[in-house]
């Protein structure tokens, strides 16, 4: 089996290039220029996304806080920094930086849902690039493991790790008051094919 996740490119590329990539049903992002190559995500993965997205999206539209969203949408936080977050939401204060083409800047929260292809890149790159660019909180959800891991931004502006689940627990938010999220809804249950 070769790698799921490919370093593709040995210079710097930029959002112009990005632009140019085949639409392949893999996942295009570059960190500081490189490119990133991850397969499409799995039918686990999926599932997990979805019914996290329609708690968020009603926790949302409840109290109009923002706007939910999930990939594939670029998010441009630099020229050289481009990438697709399984979900991402922003408050109505960052909500200008939706654009008929993609997202200029952070989001409040980013979502990543974490597949053996995409555990490196999720855990360490990705989680330095979000602190990196003021990302409020940034969770992880792998659905192998049935673990969450939250951060949110410190005093010191980088964002530290402030709860691991696995499997139960409730999960809340600054970002969305009065949200007590039920990790055991959220993982999906096996399903039936083993394909």
């Amino acid at each position: 089996m070769g790698m799921a996740l490919e370093e593709v490119a040995a210079t710097k590329l930029t959002y112009e290039d990005y632009l140019l990539f085949p639409e392949d049903g893999r996942r295009h992002e570059l960190i500081a220029g490189e490119h990133y190559v991850t397969p499409a995500p799995t039918t686990r993965h999926q599932r997990l996304l979805a019914r996290l997205f329609r708690v968020l999206s009603e926790q949302v539209e409840k109290y109009t806080l923002g706007e939910v969203l999930f990939a594939p949408v670029d998010v441009v936080l630099s020229p050289e920094d481009v990438v697709q977050p399984d979900l991402i939401f922003l408050s109505n204060s960052r909500r200008q930086r939706l654009t008929a083409k993609n997202i200029q800047g952070a989001p409040d929260l980013v979502v990543e849902v974490i597949s053996d292809a995409s555990r490196r890149l999720d855990k360490k790159l990705k989680r330095a690039l979000y602190s990196r660019y003021d990302v409020r909180e940034y969770w992880l959800f792998d659905p192998e493991l049935r673990i969450a891991e939250i951060y949110r931004r410190d005093g010191e502006n980088h964002l530290v790790k402030v709860a691991e689940y696995e499997d139960t627990g409730e999960l809340t938010s600054t970002l969305f008051p009065g949200l007590t999220l039920d990790l055991a809804s959220l993982w999906p249950p096996e399903p039936e094919g083993s394909a």
